[in-house]
């Protein structure tokens, strides 16, 4: 039977869920998954719904669901849980985390479709095309920044694309296309005790004697790094790791936690909540 998934967000109240399974139920659906959650800082209710029916009908489901919650004015989307997020994905010169997505979507452990690989650099041309994904080389320098961000806009359209991962992609993004991008576009950040910012962060954090290493992938914002959290996770180390064998650590992280979040969106389990997120896990 088709599946949907159904995310909504508003300002809690009695009755939402009443509300959403009466909807479900007169479409002859059966919920087989559900997670709910009120931000106490916020009282900002979202909610995930996946559930069966025997109608193949997304906009019919779509209508009854927002006619039947129209009083408490949600966000809502509705999505055939067999079309897949489209993404686009930025990367600069290490290849390690879009090598990861990539492989992943093959073997079917991300319910993504990667639309076309975007980079300022030609070094992951032979990889993307390794896996019959398009590669765009659009190359940023002080001169061209605008334009070069035009085009990667233009893409963003061209591809239909749901989202963007920045998977290691080394350029800043202005503060109009963090604005055009915001809440669907997703970044992975070497995260430290203390942070180490700028060039050879793993260098860095041997110098000063690091027992944790660690990743943070989150969502892009005008503040650089300082976006809501999707995903973290650390590794313990001792003295004795030298700068190469933190560097092989950090990939490691780096990619396990960006591809956790990634497949996080991917399957509408994450929402955002001011400057925070609500995830509800695999």
């Amino acid at each position: 039977m088709p599946c949907y998934v159904v995310t909504l967000q508003c300002t809690d109240g009695p009755g939402i869920v009443l509300a959403a399974s009466s909807a479900i139920v007169a479409l002859g659906g059966n919920i087989v998954e559900n997670d709910q959650f009120t931000d106490p800082m916020t009282n900002q209710f979202c909610m995930r719904t996946r559930f069966e029916t025997a109608l193949d009908d997304v906009e019919r489901v779509r209508s009854s669901l927002a006619q039947e919650l129209a009083r408490f004015t949600p966000s809502l989307t509705v999505r055939p849980e067999h079309v897949r997020r489209r993404a686009l994905i930025l990367v600069s010169k290490f290849d390690h985390c879009l090598a990861d997505l990539l492989y992943r979507r093959e073997q079917g452990d991300l319910a993504l479709d990667i639309a076309a690989v975007v980079s300022n650099h030609p070094d992951c041309r032979d990889l993307a095309a390794r896996y019959s994904v398009p590669f765009h080389e659009v190359a940023v320098n002080p001169t061209n920044r605008d334009q070069a961000e035009a085009q990667l806009w233009a893409l963003v359209g061209e591809y239909r694309v749901d989202f963007v991962v920045l998977a290691r992609y080394m350029q800043v993004l202005s503060s109009d296309l963090c604005a055009k991008l915001a809440g669907r576009a997703i970044n992975i950040h070497h995260s430290f005790l203390p942070g180490f910012k700028g060039a050879k962060p793993y260098h860095q954090a041997y110098e000063r004697g690091v027992k944790l290493i660690g990743a943070t992938a989150h969502f892009v914002t005008v503040d650089l790094d300082e976006g809501p959290i999707i995903d973290q996770d650390v590794v313990r180390v001792s003295h004795a790791r030298e700068p190469g064998e933190l560097v092989a650590l950090g990939r490691d992280i780096e990619r396990n936690v960006l591809s956790r979040a990634v497949g996080l969106v991917s399957e509408d389990r994450v929402a955002l909540v001011g400057n925070r997120t609500v995830v509800f896990s695999q």
